[in-house]
């Protein structure tokens, strides 16, 4: 049987982060589905459309195989039962990620026991990086060429290219 595993979120945008994590799930797991949540309550302080995330991680992880990019809405594991999945996968940067993703995990196994929760503590040359903190830098005009894939940094580029920088 293949081992399957759902590594959730935003992606807004896809970070050299998100990469490392997927990666280094495939070390763990067969596959890994990248699914983008569609979350209704955040739609306002979305940057990139679903589409456009799609798009991007696409061209991102076209050269890591056993993987496939997808969006759903609703309970996560509800969701991975609909794939086959038998893990979500997270990523954890801090102790304070730890709190919430424990919260979350605990909850996941009390509405699904099959499906077991796997963090993987960031690379330590992502540690300090996250999808919001890189909009925030981008938007003022700073550099994220290091901290994402080439393709998002052009789509970032040219999301800013008309902000208005100063006091």
């Amino acid at each position: 049987m293949k081992s399957v595993a759902i590594y959730p979120g935003s992606f807004d945008p896809v970070t050299n982060g998100h990469l490392d994590i997927i990666e280094r799930g495939l070390r763990l797991f067969d596959k890994v589905i990248v699914a983008i949540l569609i979350n209704p309550a955040k739609k306002s302080q979305e940057l990139f459309s679903v589409e456009e995330r799609i798009e991007m991680l696409k061209n991102s992880m076209k050269n890591i195989e056993n993987t496939e990019v997808d969006y759903f809405n609703g309970l996560l594991v509800d969701y991975a039962a609909k794939r086959k999945a038998n893990a979500i996968l997270r990523g954890l940067r801090a102790v304070s990620d730890f709190e919430y993703e424990f919260q979350l995990a605990l909850m996941n196994r009390r509405l699904n026991r099959e499906i077991q929760t796997v963090f993987l503590m960031t690379g330590f040359r992502w540690i300090f990086t996250s999808s919001s903190i890189i909009k925030e830098a981008a938007r003022f005009g700073g550099d994220v060429t290091s901290m994402v894939p080439e393709g998002v940094n052009l789509k970032l580029k040219e999301k800013f290219k008309n902000r208005q920088v100063g006091f």
